[in-house]
């Protein structure tokens, strides 16, 4: 077996699919226990899971838009390695992880000074926009520290390594977990009870620790360093190019998310809180299944390097075939415990029945959702960064938009945003299997 038949074995898959997987699932496991935490904190909880559920939302939005050159130097980089030439892209490097840095420092200072703004227009009101203030303006000094990470994270992509990441991860999410509890609800006699703010708080100790964590492994096991060059190296302007289509590509991503949230908090405090713990189930989901997407992207890069179109034929076809397998486990785990998700995160008998009558129409499109999420992971190695911001400008304004409004048209409220995100995600992964064969088939023939 050659080295690029090799990189389509289950194993070489697995390799970079699993740690991603495990990665990717530590971020918002950082949302989810603060939303568990918060969700049965007592006084004001249903208010303050709102306020958590509505941050995460907007946060989730900024950091998917901007780290979106962490996409785009993976994609080069596999590439680049795929065709033998890591030499070309050594001070891109560098660049490319300063640009980061100086545009998070640009997103904290404009966001953080019309915070109330954004959340009125959430439609968050009273306690529920006076906790999303307090909570937003700690969580925002984590994107310089977020940014720069997942630059970093997008470097090993590109070296086919995801298992660095994972430990930055997982290292992360364990620091949340223990100073969640301890700040949220405080040691008697040592730290007084902080609630939202210690969670936020507990989250921007995790993001340092990831980002010291990511710097150790970028110093000792990579190729790359931090010098400067004054010349900007030449694939800097492909990059930003990609990235760009990427932004808009993401910013048309979150706009569904913020219609979904702004809909949800106007049919009341109930609702919103049942929509957040959907939204961040179907989150936690997405990053699951987006392990195998992350190896599509890491491995499909390094084929287009190499211009072996047979293995990334059969690269699209094994992926998409084991992040169906992990949808099915998840959607057969959460039938068996259907009831019991819920009361994770809050104890409101009518929160929990929101969220009971509509988290099985969650479950039934995740088939749908891991075909879509792979050919964006393969897309984005290969640099068809056009190609899926047009595919996400059409789903969004032409099927999830005209979906939404219709049937809230209709009354069905919680029933109406989760039947625009199915039709939003059909549309997603029809017209990118249909490209992919029609493109790449043909030039393995």
């Amino acid at each position: 077996m050659s080295q690029l038949e090799n990189s389509v074995s289950f194993r070489n898959i697995n390799k970079i699919a699993i740690p991603a997987i495990i990665a990717g699932v530590a971020e918002p496991l950082i949302s989810l226990t603060d939303i568990a935490v918060i969700g049965n904190v007592g006084k004001n909880s249903v208010e303050a899971l709102a306020a958590a559920g509505i941050v995460g939302s907007f946060l989730s939005a900024i950091i998917w838009i901007v780290a979106q050159t962490k996409t785009a130097i993976s994609a080069i980089v596999s590439q680049h390695l795929g065709g033998n030439r890591l030499h070309a892209v050594k001070t891109l490097i560098p660049q490319a992880i300063l640009f980061n840095f100086l545009f998070s420092i640009l997103i904290y200072a404009v966001t953080a000074f019309f915070a109330g703004a954004i959340f009125k227009a959430y439609n968050a009101e009273g306690l529920i926009l006076q906790y999303s203030e307090d909570y937003y303006q700690i969580r925002a000094l984590g994107y310089p520290l977020t940014l720069v990470t997942f630059a970093i994270f997008g470097i090993f992509r590109g070296l086919q390594n995801t298992l660095w990441a994972m430990k930055c991860s997982l290292t992360g999410a364990a620091v949340n977990i223990v100073l969640d509890y301890t700040l949220v609800y405080g040691i008697e006699g040592l730290i007084p009870p902080m609630h939202l703010k210690g969670a936020a708080i507990a989250s921007l100790c995790a993001q340092a620790v990831m980002l010291v964590m990511a710097f150790w492994f970028f110093f000792k096991k990579t190729p790359f360093n931090l010098k400067l060059s004054l010349n900007i190296n030449p694939r800097m302007k492909g990059m930003l190019l990609m990235a760009a289509n990427l932004f808009v590509r993401t910013a048309a991503l979150n706009f569904a998310i913020y219609l979904a949230n702004a809909y949800a908090t106007d049919y009341g405090k109930n609702f919103i809180a049942a929509q957040s713990i959907l939204m961040n189930i179907w989150l936690f989901f997405s990053f699951f299944i987006d392990g195998y997407a992350n190896a599509g992207n890491a491995i499909g890069g390094k084929l287009l390097g190499a211009k072996d179109y047979k293995n990334l034929w059969e690269l699209s076809k094994k992926i998409s075939k084991y992040a169906v397998y992990i949808a099915l486990i998840l959607m057969a785990i959460c039938g068996l415990l259907y009831n019991q998700i819920g009361l994770i995160f809050n104890k409101d008998a009518a929160v929990l029945a929101l969220f009971s009558s509509v988290f099985w129409v969650v479950l039934l499109m995740q088939p749908v959702n891991a075909i879509a999420f792979m050919f964006d992971g393969i897309f984005k190695g290969l640099g068809e960064a056009k190609y899926l911001r047009n595919v996400l400008l059409a789903a969004t304004f032409l099927g999830f938009t005209p979906t939404l409004l219709l049937a809230d048209h209709l009354g069905l409220k919680l029933y109406a945003i989760w039947i625009a995100f199915f039709v939003w995600m059909l549309i997603r992964s029809s017209t990118l299997v249909v490209y992919f064969r029609r493109k790449y088939l043909q030039k393995d023939v």
